[in-house]
């Protein structure tokens, strides 16, 4: 048996999955990635679950993944050290992808602090489906709203590697959109996203 005929029946199941295409059209959209980053505080998951409500009120399907919803289930035997935060975000970049192929809007809302860390997201999801969104709120402002008390506590030592504070942040080099939450509101954030995702789901029917 040739190796082209062994391939046949160890992977048929590929030649007969539907395609993204298929799940696209089946849900009358495009799916994207919608990556957002920012410090601790920013309005990164205010946004986006109002962005996810935007987008449902116009029948479009939306799947947000959130430190809630991650930390607490698939990555919940990972800590805060350099190389479990290298492997938090490849776990959500590998899910979101799984997200995306079934035509899933997807949205993202994790601090994941550094370029390095943003680019495998991407390529491992395709740069292609990839909009990376900068909640550029300053950490000034960032701490006024910390009802929890994180930066209080991180300024005290009692929290090792806090972004923003004992671990640094690197602001994207060209994010597809920057939104800064101290000048703009919530709903102004939302149009200037709709303006940019609605015409790339958009399947022109």
């Amino acid at each position: 048996m040739n190796r082209n005929t062994e391939q046949q029946y160890i992977y048929p199941i590929f030649e007969k999955m539907m395609t993204r295409e298929d799940k696209e059209a089946l849900l009358k959209q495009r799916s994207v990635m919608v990556w957002f980053t920012g410090l601790s505080g920013s309005g990164k998951s205010t946004i986006a679950i109002a962005l996810e409500r935007e987008l449902h009120q116009r029948g479009l399907l939306c799947r947000i993944l959130d430190g809630d919803n991650i930390r607490s289930g698939i990555n919940n035997n990972l800590g805060f050290s350099a190389e479990d935060r290298v492997e938090n975000i490849r776990r959500i970049a590998e899910v979101s992808k799984l997200f995306v192929d079934t035509g899933i809007i997807t949205i993202a809302a994790f601090i994941s602090p550094n370029n390095e860390l943003r680019k495998m997201a991407a390529s491992i999801i395709g740069e292609e489906n990839f909009l990376e969104i900068y909640v550029s709120t300053p950490i000034e402002e960032c701490e006024k709203r910390d009802v929890k008390g994180l930066y209080a506590k991180a300024r005290r030592g009692e929290i090792k590697n806090f972004t923003g504070i004992s671990a640094p942040f690197e602001a994207p080099e060209s994010p597809d959109l920057s939104l800064d939450t101290s000048k703009l509101s919530v709903e102004e954030s939302v149009k200037l996203l709709l303006d940019l995702i609605l015409p790339k789901v958009s399947l022109g029917m």
